[in-house]
């Protein structure tokens, strides 16, 4: 059940965990969180050659999150990948979130894309349903915690292994709109 909900904002997932007591399992997440999340944040081996070289072909690069922007400043403190992107969707910027469309959909209007021009790359089923629905085409990755035939079974557009996987998509010279 944890691991299920993982890629949904936190308040839902304690919602499906503890019902009536959402609230006092969200309090007590956060306090605790807040005091060991550095200890256990890291990026994934190759994600910082990635996104230098998806910049360099001129990718047009957002985040969308169901993490708090709190939570999201947090992270950029310890990895500090924020440079790379242009938009950052949080859980706090939308009343509606994944996987529902309307997350990604914002990020599309930040950065003046389209679904056609657009590909959403995520690690949870929430993220691949959540780019179906805002009509993108949609990556799985295979290094977040969620088992390959879970994602694959998604049917999204493309699944890779390996970051550097992800630059077939932008090729060398593309314009990146």
């Amino acid at each position: 059940m944890l691991i299920a909900n993982v890629g949904q904002p936190l308040m839902r997932q304690m919602e499906l965990l503890g019902g009536d007591k959402a609230q006092q399992l969200y309090d007590v997440y956060r306090e605790y969180n807040h005091t060991v999340h550095d200890e256990y944040i890291a990026a994934y081996e190759g994600i910082d050659s990635l996104l230098e070289e998806l910049k360099r072909r001129g990718a047009r690069l957002a985040i969308v999150t169901s993490k708090s922007r709190e939570t999201v400043d947090m992270a950029f403190r310890s990895i500090p990948i924020e440079s790379y992107f242009d938009a950052v969707v949080a859980a706090d910027d939308t009343d509606e979130h994944k996987p529902l469309p309307k997350p990604i959909q914002l990020a599309m209007r930040r950065l003046d894309l389209t679904p056609e021009e657009s590909v959403y790359i995520g690690d949870s089923p929430f993220d691949i349903l959540a780019g179906q629905a805002a009509g993108t085409a949609t990556v799985a990755v295979g290094w977040g915690m969620f088992a390959p035939v879970r994602l694959k079974e998604l049917e999204p557009d493309f699944y890779f292994e390996k970051p550097d996987e992800i630059l077939g998509l932008c090729p060398q010279g593309s314009p990146g709109k």
